[in-house]
């Protein structure tokens, strides 16, 4: 399969398809693949899909063997066949807050760097899990820190590597918890800054915006002991 149109274009809000099967459990696999999977932390889109005059909602998207998406409709309902010509409709607003979130994670992920010990993305919210013993002193500054980088106004861009050069430079994976995808012979980086005003490089799979601005305000909210080794710091979208 060619890379999915999430991943190419992923300020796409509808795409032309073709329903190639349908799951047993009622789940649509159509190409090019608009709709995002769920995976890194990061929920499956949500939308629509239609065909002749009709229309079914889609209520999520789950990861399809050997890639792509499967569209969970969000009610049982008549599926087109297979072989249909549809248009996969985004609820756009949603998967651009996604995107935003998903970007402004990688920034907390900079403002503490600190290794990551889980993650989650919704529409307007998310969270790290760091290994944190002690909390940050200075609240105030991590959340300007944040809206620092994001008043730059850095570009956000992709690079691919192969699977031996990420295990020559294990420092650029993050997460102790979520590890890249293997097996498809290379590993996508997302860079935010270039040159000498880069700031992150790390493996991901997720959506993100073109520029750090895009993200808008930034609000720093609990940060919540979840161990002895472990912080949950959370955000949301201002």
């Amino acid at each position: 399969m060619n890379d999915p149109l999430y991943r190419t274009a992923p300020y796409e809000r509808d795409a032309a398809g073709t329903v190639r099967s349908v799951t047993a459990e009622g789940g649509l696999i159509v190409e090019p693949p608009l709709f995002y999977p769920t995976g890194g932390g990061q929920p499956g889109d949500s939308g629509w899909l239609d065909w002749d005059g009709n229309s079914i909602a889609i209520a999520t998207a789950i990861k399809a063997p050997g890639g792509g998406s499967i569209l969970v409709p969000a009610e049982p309902m008549a599926l087109p066949p297979e072989g249909a010509i549809v248009t996969q409709r985004l609820d756009w607003e949603r998967r651009h807050k996604h995107m935003r979130m998903h970007t402004a994670l990688h920034l907390l992920s900079v403002v503490i760097p600190l290794p990551v010990t889980g993650g989650a993305i919704a529409a307007g919210t998310g969270r790290l899990d760091f290994a944190m013993p002690e909390p940050p002193e200075d609240r105030d500054a991590i959340e300007q820190a944040l809206n620092d980088l994001v008043d730059r106004d850095l570009p956000v861009t992709e690079s691919w590597i192969d699977e031996a050069e990420l295990d020559a430079n294990p420092g650029l994976v993050k997460t102790m918890s979520v590890q890249p995808p293997r097996g498809a012979g290379r590993i996508r980086l997302v860079r935010i800054g270039e040159g000498p005003a880069q700031v992150d490089l790390q493996p991901c799979g997720g959506t993100h915006v073109a520029r750090t601005g895009e993200i808008g305000t930034i609000v720093l909210g609990k940060i919540a002991n979840k161990g002895k080794q472990n912080r949950r710091v959370s955000i949301s979208l201002g």
